[in-house]
């Protein structure tokens, strides 16, 4: 599902990740654990192609990041959804529609649409809140409806930025068990946490980056 060959970023003001070799399976739940300013966000955005690799490269399923064109990025991240800690939720609009852009940008029917977007909200608990904008959902809710907008467009593998980060305990604690019904029906999860104690024995593999690179178990 994903490969990572000698990746390595920097950014002009410093900071970024180096010599990055990781793989992850298509059913696989695995956490990407460090501090802040460690390189996990960097290494999201690389995986979701954000930012291409200086050196090395990133591969998923049959992507390549070396001499990707734009177009093909675009056609990538319908297998990729990505989760945000500050959610990026749309203001300006209601819950159904910042579910269904992805559907937009993807070009589904209107029909195909709203079928869609009502069975995503339904499962993840949030059925009857479509008319709903975000400023009149919980942290919790709102973190929800970014995993509906992440599954939305059936994606082989979630990436999620700490997505517990503005969660208090108890709401992060549901929400990585959501993850996990999510993973046990076949999509791949790579979540990212400074959180040692909230994700510490669960079962799942735990990849430890500090100071850009990764620590070798």
């Amino acid at each position: 599902m994903i490969q990572l060959n000698n990746l390595s970023y920097t950014f002009e003001k410093g900071g970024g990740v180096s010599n990055i070799e990781m793989s992850m399976q298509d059913d696989e739940f695995a956490f990407l654990i460090g501090p802040t300013g460690s390189g996990k966000t960097t290494l999201l955005r690389l995986i979701y192609m954000d930012l291409l690799p200086q050196v090395g490269n990133v591969i998923i399923g049959e992507y390549d990041s070396d001499g990707i064109k734009q177009k093909q990025i675009a056609f990538m991240r319908r297998k990729v959804g990505m989760v945000f800690q500050d959610y990026h939720l749309l203001e300006d609009r209601n819950l159904f529609e910042n579910i269904a852009l992805p559907l937009h940008v993807i070009g589904c029917s209107k029909d195909e649409i709203v079928d869609r977007v009502k069975d995503s909200l339904d499962e993840v608990g949030l059925g009857g809140k479509e008319s709903h904008y975000p400023g009149e959902l919980s942290g919790g809710e709102q973190q929800r409806a970014c995993v509906a907008r992440a599954m939305i467009k059936e994606p082989d593998v979630i990436l999620a930025d700490e997505p517990t980060g503005n969660l208090d305990p108890v709401t992060s604690f549901e929400l990585i068990k959501f993850f996990e019904e999510i993973n046990r029906e076949g999509t791949a999860i790579l979540m990212a946490s400074h959180n040692y104690n909230l994700i510490k024995g669960r079962g799942h593999r735990i990849i430890e980056i500090r100071n850009g690179s990764i620590r070798k178990s």
